[in-house]
């Protein structure tokens, strides 16, 4: 599926993953994205590749452009130049959760399970518990701390097993436990070919990505990766 300057349409999930994985392509291709709000360049011929099973950070100042690349890339907001491409499903979490104050955790992931049209909440359930917050299921959103709405949020992003994942934020909110399963879920990600792309104004655990990039006055650059010791 190619996407030139219009909203991302997933195509179904398991063919098109399955395919760029047979072949070795990206399953996240982006082209020259330029966007601007009037006078104001906000990114400037952004371009990179996602391949199966990589981990890309991407870093950058508030102000940066880094949420208006996302949101481009999730579908959100058309660029005034560019390309997208996407193979597979797309699963997407935002910085600032959007969930319905009235609704609780499971009705959310029943709404959700309707929207992604999958049969079983299993992997939704898995998620819930890998991420420590199985008994507030019941509870509304508004009575959830900000970090279990974001654990509520991730889970929404992953349940449907996309394969390409946009995460801004991500960890936002999380304790340290919950930091470090959010990493073992993005290993897993990965092992089972998927590609993750993750958003920060700040990234730590720089050792755990395959590609980190700079988002400097709208344009983008390598930055080194700084390995830890053994």
């Amino acid at each position: 599926m190619t996407l030139s300057a219009s909203p991302l349409t997933p195509s179904p999930a398991r063919h098109s993953l399955a395919a760029a994985e047979d072949s070795g392509a990206p399953l996240l291709r982006v082209s020259g994205i330029t966007k601007s709000f009037g006078r104001h360049h906000v990114l400037q011929d952004v371009s990179f590749d996602i391949a199966p099973g990589a981990l890309v950070g991407i870093v950058g100042e508030n102000g940066a452009g880094k949420t208006t690349l996302l949101r481009i890339l999730a579908g959100e907001l058309r660029p005034n130049r560019g390309e997208v491409l996407l193979r597979g499903a797309l699963g997407y979490c935002p910085q600032t959760v959007i969930l319905n104050n009235a609704l609780t955790v499971d009705q959310h992931l029943d709404y959700f399970r309707a929207a992604y049209s999958i049969e079983s909440l299993q992997r939704a359930d898995e998620l819930v518990e890998r991420l420590n917050f199985g008994r507030y299921r019941r509870t509304l959103v508004s009575a959830l701390s900000g970090g279990t709405q974001q654990k509520l949020n991730l889970t929404l992003a992953l349940m449907h097993d996309p394969a390409v994942l946009l995460l801004d934020e991500p960890y936002q909110g999380f304790d340290w436990e919950t930091y470090l399963r959010f990493w073992e879920l993005t290993t897993e990600l990965r092992n089972h070919g998927r590609a993750v792309l993750v958003i920060s104004h700040l990234v730590f655990d720089q050792s755990r990505f395959d590609q980190l990039y700079h988002l400097d006055q709208g344009r983008l650059v390598v930055a080194e990766l700084t390995k830890q010791s053994a």
